[in-house]
């Protein structure tokens, strides 16, 4: 790497909210291709780092995924109720993201697993959002479920546990059951390196 000198020059940021997350307005100057600078203005949400995992088994070829409601969801369609079929997720809190997403397997499915796959990062949102999801992958054995799962009531969380076959989970992308864009990541992540083609 070279120590070019910076394309962004930030020149003010105004706290516009610090609920649930914190939102920002940023104004800062840009160096365009062309050499000239250009101010720009974006708002940026914080909520912190995240991560989420795929739950499979090979043996069965199915997948665990949970479902839930997100007010958002509910906001764009109120016909959907809200309710999203998803990976188990969570925020990281500061924690490494393979301990927080044993913890948040357990807590959302009632399934216990000892090993989880880092797959990869992403930012799932990067025009506003600041947020990194860590991508996992962990085999479940279907004898060690430990609980009913269903998240924690304190948060909020309702949830609803799937256990279902790999290839119609895929098939629910297409016809748009499934529409939340972390799982449909690692459903396509499992097709190619996880599950044997049929």
């Amino acid at each position: 790497m070279t120590n070019a000198p910076s394309r962004v020059r930030l020149t003010s940021t105004k706290l516009l909210s610090d609920d649930w997350g914190v939102l920002k307005k940023n104004t800062f100057d840009f160096l365009r291709s062309d050499g000239t600078w250009q101010q720009q203005t974006r708002e940026t949400y914080d909520r912190g780092h995240g991560a989420t995992v795929l739950l499979y088994n090979l043996t069965s070829r199915t997948v665990v995924l949970i479902r839930q409601f997100r007010f958002p969801v509910y906001q764009m369609d109120p016909r959907t109720e809200g309710l999203l079929i998803e990976t188990p997720a969570g925020l990281l809190d500061d924690a490494d993201p393979a301990e927080r997403i044993r913890a948040e397997i357990e807590e959302e499915t009632g399934y216990h697993v000892h090993d989880v796959t880092r797959l990869f990062e992403a930012y799932t949102s990067p025009g506003s959002v600041t947020e990194k999801l860590y991508f996992f992958a962990a085999e479940y054995d279907i004898d060690a479920r430990k609980s009913a799962g269903g998240g924690l009531a304190h948060e909020g969380e309702d949830i609803e546990v799937l256990e279902l076959p790999f290839d119609e989970a895929l098939a629910m992308i297409r016809n748009g059951e499934i529409q939340d864009g972390k799982t449909i990541m690692l459903l396509h992540y499992a097709a190619l390196y996880l599950f044997p083609q049929r």
